[in-house]
């Protein structure tokens, strides 16, 4: 520009400016337009490659993986919640049948207390009637047996 002044040419530098300003601003719309279209042709690509056979099976694959993957946890929580539950009703239905035999025990135990009233001491009989409560009301079936053998032995 400096020399075209020199050269004296008055409108020559104000055209060489222009045209400069303008192939710098080409230049410039030329690149935004080439990565707009880069982009648009990766977008699209993608979305070929997305909707694609081979991608559909790979995801359908993957989904019925997962489905699966999730019916095993749900059995094998289902499995666990199941042995849970049996194994409440278990031990309460044991408490429940081990009360029923204490019970029943406990009234052989008075029955043969009641036959044998007469041989035994008062004394002797009230604490074997107490014993008798006591350990019923304790649910000690180890000691009903023994308090039941101590009365048979002595008949």
């Amino acid at each position: 520009m400096e020399l075209l002044l020199w050269l004296a040419v008055p409108g020559l530098p104000n055209a060489f400016t222009m045209l400069g300003s303008a192939m710098l601003l080409s230049g410039f719309a030329a690149l935004v337009i080439a990565g707009l279209l880069g982009l648009v042709k990766i977008i699209v690509r993608a979305m070929l490659d997305y909707f694609s056979a081979k991608q559909r099976a790979q995801r359908r694959l993957w989904f019925v993986q997962a489905r699966q993957d999730q019916v095993k946890r749900l059995f094998y929580f289902k499995t666990q919640q199941i042995k849970y539950f049996s194994e409440l009703n278990r031990k309460r239905l044991l408490k429940l049948n081990n009360r029923k035999h204490i019970r029943s025990l406990s009234k052989a135990i008075d029955k043969d207390l009641l036959s044998i009233k007469p041989k035994l001491p008062e004394t002797t009989y009230q604490q074997l009637q107490r014993d008798n409560v006591r350990f019923r009301k304790q649910q000690d079936i180890e000691s009903l047996l023994k308090l039941q053998q101590k009365i048979s032995t002595i008949v």
